[in-house]
């Protein structure tokens, strides 16, 4: 399927597949990025919820908060909201909004547009509708809940939530603002533009996409009247390269701008070549072990403790994990309010092996399942051999991520090896899947928590303290709790965060200002610029 594709990007796209290979550059006005995009499943902000999907949208949408891509350690900033105002009961927040954008059809962004987006997102209740929905809103009383007036917007919640936590949850792609009248217009069927929107946009944001082919690439271009001033960067164009290798030279023959996703030996072969330079992003992606406690001997704290130090962190870091990840013990990724930065654990043999010795434990023998991917087989792999000398017998069956992600949601993997990302910017994101599980029976088939999957019975206190951070409003003692939750949870947990996920990005020299997204959004262009 071939979405609206402009006159200018046809001759750009022409331009380009026309041009010689040798000394080849891309245009000085123009960001060619090289990515795996085949995840794309909808564009539709209520409804995308993959990783590239939210990167398109980030880029033709604009949200009430956002996060400054020269400045994202700052956290939320005021975006199509000037101010906000809470009151005095915590029960609701009133947004004061911008009135000097327009839409990319020229229509004027209203309040009234912004109060629909909500409450169109909340009806439409898509895959992402639950970090709305969170506060209380459902589609009988969203109207009621999110309402407008004049150049005002007010959330109306059913706790006094965090002021921090309200406007983290905005950050996110579901809570960006379409025009109304625009997808109104393209309604079919009582969707609320739902089919349309899939594979157009109807946003303010710095770019309008110009084309999207499914599988083969995303066609962006500036938004010249865009309310925070034109991006330098004209068109963007992001081809879907799955191969590494295939980045790498088209990187390195300076055909594209950016390459996203290399492995490690193409970083190391490429980052000695003249005119590119390597960056290296933290993500939000934790890969972490979860020792399923409905597993006997998992489920005995020696194991768990034992397990902690059987994992060889430093050596899987400088070799096959090399540049990829870094060790990180705690359920909060860099870049998170409250994140613990804290390594309590070390690889020890002789300590782990001790450990099990004065719990009686002489030996055992566990069969897990493991994603055929590589770098989750080697890790699988390295524990094997730590286990072995440890007296603990891994035996590894290799699935497909399906099929282990099916068992997992089962409870029926006894050691899962395998990443978690954020949903949203707040800490509430990952604490409330780490370290929150109300209801540790199989009926209760709680599969969006880590904790359930894995069968841990989260301590009352965790559960209650991981709610009440939620609804501290000051936001330092906010981020305490959640430092002194993951104290906590590192001193019991069986699931255990190892190490977190590294975006290596290959980029030519002249590039400035290139912002992955780290681990609170998706890639920002509008800050781009190129250099001589």
């Amino acid at each position: 399927m071939t979405i609206r594709i402009s006159s200018r990007a046809l001759l750009l796209a022409s331009a380009l597949a026309l041009a010689p290979a040798a000394h080849a550059e891309t245009p000085a006005d123009t960001l060619v990025v090289a990515h795996t995009i085949d995840d794309i499943i909808s564009l539709d902000p209520a409804q995308s919820f993959e990783f590239s999907g939210n990167d398109v949208n980030n880029n033709t949408y604009d949200r009430l908060v956002d996060f400054d891509p020269l400045d994202p350690d700052a956290g939320f900033q005021p975006s199509l909201a000037t101010s906000w105002e809470v009151a005095e009961d915590g029960l609701s927040i009133t947004f004061t909004l911008r009135d000097d954008v327009t839409f990319h059809s020229g229509n004027p962004l209203r309040a009234e547009d912004a109060a629909w987006s909500l409450q169109r997102a909340v009806k439409l209740d898509k895959t992402p509708a639950f970090i709305l929905t969170q506060f209380g809103f459902t589609p009988d009383n969203v109207e009621e809940m999110i309402t407008f007036e004049g150049n005002t917007l007010t959330l109306r919640l059913d706790q006094p939530y965090a002021q921090s936590f309200v406007l983290n949850c905005l950050t996110a792609n579901i809570a960006s603002v379409v025009d109304k009248e625009t997808v109104m217009a393209n309604e079919q069927d009582g969707d609320l533009g739902n089919a349309w929107l899939s594979t157009n946009e109807a946003g303010s944001g710095a770019y309008v996409l110009a084309a999207w082919r499914p599988n083969e690439q995303v066609q962006l271009t500036a938004y010249e009247e865009y309310w925070q001033g034109a991006p330098e960067m004209k068109r963007v164009i992001v081809r879907n390269v799955a191969e590494s290798s295939a980045q790498r030279l088209l990187l390195e023959q300076g055909d594209i701008d950016v390459a996203r996703n290399m492995t490690p030996t193409d970083v190391q072969s490429i980052s000695a070549v003249e005119g590119v330079k390597i960056l290296d992003e933290p993500r939000g992606r934790i890969l972490y072990m979860g020792l399923n406690q409905k597993d006997e001997l998992l489920s005995n704290p020696a194991v768990i403790e034992a397990m902690k130090h059987l994992v060889d962190y430093e050596g899987i870091t400088s070799s096959f994990l090399q540049g990829q990840f870094v060790t990180h013990q705690s359920f909060l990724p860099l870049g998170y309010l409250g994140v613990l930065e804290e390594t309590p654990w070390t690889y020890d043999v002789e300590k782990a092996r001790q450990i099990l010795a004065d719990a009686g434990i002489e030996g055992g023998t566990i069969t897990t399942r493991v994603r055929d991917l590589r770098e989750y087989i080697d890790v699988a792999q390295t524990l094997q051999a730590s286990m072995a000398e440890a007296g603990l017998t891994l035996n590894i069956e290799q699935m497909t991520g399906a099929q282990v992600l099916d068992a997992y949601r089962a409870r029926e993997v006894p050691i899962f090896l395998g990443e978690w990302g954020p949903d949203y910017s707040d800490p509430n994101t990952n604490a409330a899947t780490f370290a929150y599980n109300p209801d540790n029976s199989d009926e209760a088939n709680a599969v969006g928590l880590l904790a359930w999957r894995n069968a841990y019975e989260v301590p009352a206190e965790m559960n209650e303290a991981t709610v009440a951070a939620t609804l501290e409003q000051d936001t330092e003692a906010r981020a305490e709790m959640y430092r002194e939750i993951q104290r906590r949870y590192q001193a019991e947990a069986p699931i255990v965060p190892l190490f977190q996920r590294i975006e290596q990005v290959g980029l030519r020299e002249n590039v400035q200002n290139w912002y992955s997204g780290g681990a609170v959004t998706s890639v920002i262009y509008r800050q781009v610029t190129k250099g001589e």
